[in-house]
């Protein structure tokens, strides 16, 4: 089987409700950009992020880890086999990526002071480490997407009208770029690997410089670490995830022996990240703080259960061999991940000063859940018209 664009009409009773929940999370960014954070947002002087930062940044950031650990199986490795997951991989870390980007756009106050970091650099900065990193490695994923939209118009450039004098310039160019491309890309597929994994544990470091602030249970000096191998264990189940989801939905037949050496190599990765989160928690003797089954230890022991059971899951041939099963137990581990980084980017953070408990407006829920929306209609779009996932042509 070979990449190929999926012949199936984009619009369905799904596409309509993605489409609304989208409209409505736009119209609450309109009014965002218009009056302002406080007229759609819970935040403010003694909360200065919350959902947007928690769940839109640092959980988008770890969940589209799939784009690098697919890269480093399938190139870095070579594992030759595996070369059927990379593009929708691929395509699922640009859009998420994209979906970082914009979300800081949305959440910082002067957001077209954006670009200011690219000319005014700050090298003592955890913060400036993470930015400029994502950027690099947004621009890197577009490139490695190149191959992608070359493939799909080499041979089919025919512009109507007086354009179609732009025809044999275009099939011009796009050859020297897929050319160009196929000579280079193995720089650009490192880059990336290195670039992921810098900033991956650098959103941990943020966290470390929050001292006191945060609370014990997810502070501590190796949360770089436990950040980049938490990512890291999250890439395979997110491509398990969306390979299920995509197959189902446009009734295709699953690369299931892929997917379920996926879930194998799952259980070594998450299995690595229980040992240190858990050990890291003994060593520290923060177990204290586990025990007093208030609201903050049940985070806490919701975000390691979600794990625990999906690495327990994926110790069975049963689940490996069962799509459902592999399914349920890759959705686990996403919603662990993701509680994880709720819970230190929020649940966990707690200045001196602060005497307001924060829970995220209408307005930023419906902005997340229409972006959430926005992307997968665009993931659609791009699947049906360009060859991302591989299968057999009808």
């Amino acid at each position: 089987m070979k990449p190929l664009p999926i012949k199936k009409n984009f619009f369905t009773f799904g596409v309509i409700v993605l489409a609304v929940l989208a409209i409505n999370g736009l119209a609450f960014l309109a009014i965002r950009f218009y009056s302002g954070l406080g007229a759609v947002t819970n935040l403010d002087n003694q909360t200065p992020w919350g959902l947007w930062i928690g769940v839109d940044v640092a959980a988008g950031v770890a969940l589209a880890a799939g784009g690098f650990t697919s890269a480093a199986l399938a190139h870095v490795f070579h594992r030759e086999s595996y070369h059927a997951i990379v593009r929708p991989a691929l395509l699922t870390a640009m859009l998420g990526y994209t979906f970082v980007a914009f979300a800081v756009c949305i959440d910082i106050g002067r957001f077209y002071y954006i670009w200011h970091p690219l000319i005014m650099w700050n090298g003592n900065s955890a913060l400036f480490e993470v930015g400029i990193c994502v950027m690099i490695y947004m621009s890197v994923l577009y490139i490695e997407f190149l191959p992608i939209v070359t493939e799909r118009f080499i041979g089919k450039v025919n512009l109507p009208g007086a354009l179609a004098a732009f025809n044999k310039p275009a099939e011009v160019v796009l050859k020297v770029l897929d050319r160009g491309l196929s000579k280079t890309m193995f720089v650009f597929i490192i880059a990336g690997v290195v670039l992921s994994t810098l900033h991956q544990s650098s959103l941990g470091t943020l966290m470390v410089i929050a001292g006191q602030k945060m609370h014990p249970l997810w502070q501590t000096p190796v949360l770089p670490l436990l950040f980049l191998l938490s990512a890291i264990a999250v890439g395979f189940p997110m491509i398990i995830f969306e390979s299920l989801l995509a197959s189902r939905s446009f009734k295709l037949k699953p690369e299931i022996n892929l997917l379920t050496n996926l879930g194998s190599m799952t259980v070594s990765l998450l299995g690595i990240y229980l040992a240190f989160k858990i050990g890291d928690m003994f060593i520290r003797e923060t177990f204290v703080y586990a025990a007093r089954f208030d609201y903050t230890a049940f985070m806490f022991l919701s975000e390691i259960g979600l794990l625990l059971v999906a690495f327990l899951m994926l110790l069975s041939r049963k689940t490996l061999g069962s799509p459902g099963m592999l399914f349920t137990a890759a959705s686990l581990v996403i919603a662990g991940v993701l509680l994880n980084r709720f819970n230190n980017f929020i649940t966990a953070y707690k200045p001196f000063y602060d005497t307001v408990t924060y829970y995220p407006s209408v307005g930023e829920i419906s902005v997340t859940i229409g972006c959430i929306a926005l992307l997968v209609l665009i993931y659609r779009f791009i699947v049906i018209y360009f060859p991302v996932i591989s299968h057999e042509k009808k």
